[in-house]
């Protein structure tokens, strides 16, 4: 299985059409988590696991 290629945030909140603080605000509430952190605190996000933290929170608010 090939490797995901990480993206910033800025490419995250584009692929995702949201804003970078949004992002930046769910990062901080716990919403979703980066898959790596630079030394400097950059999240390296997947996009794909990003998708699914975002469906299984919306799923949850369903129950």
């Amino acid at each position: 299985m090939p490797t995901p290629r990480l993206v910033t945030t800025g490419e995250l909140a584009r692929a995702l059409g949201l804003h970078v603080r949004t992002i930046q605000r769910y990062r901080a509430d716990g919403v979703i988590t980066p898959e790596f952190e630079t030394r400097g605190g950059h999240g390296r996000w997947d996009i794909e696991k990003v998708k699914q933290q975002l469906r299984d929170l919306r799923q949850r608010g369903d129950e």
